[in-house]
């Protein structure tokens, strides 16, 4: 599954855009030095949602919504549209 196909997924389980997901998680004060595993533990128990939506969460958390080239473009489940991340959510793409 994409890096993007994730965040739809968490977008589609728990009805918050990938950016409101991140607004809450700074909210509690979470950000790039926040351990993964209180972050992952704080989304299964508030939002229900499993360790690859978490961690394609995370990896947005600690890095901004840009991901390698290495996917971009290539056949596969792993295949991503762009280097740039879509956090707005699936209604405005």
């Amino acid at each position: 599954m994409s890096f993007q196909a994730y965040l739809d997924g968490a977008e589609k389980k728990t009805g918050k855009t990938p950016a409101e997901l991140l607004a809450a998680a700074t909210e509690r004060g979470y950000g790039g030095d926040t351990k993964a595993g209180v972050f992952l533990e704080w989304l299964k128990t508030d939002y229900d949602l499993g360790r690859g939506h978490g961690m394609a969460l995370y990896h947005v958390l600690k890095n901004g919504p840009q991901i390698s080239a290495k996917h971009v473009g290539t056949k596969g489940s792993h295949s991503d549209e762009s280097t740039t991340l879509h956090l707005d959510g699936i209604a405005y793409r």
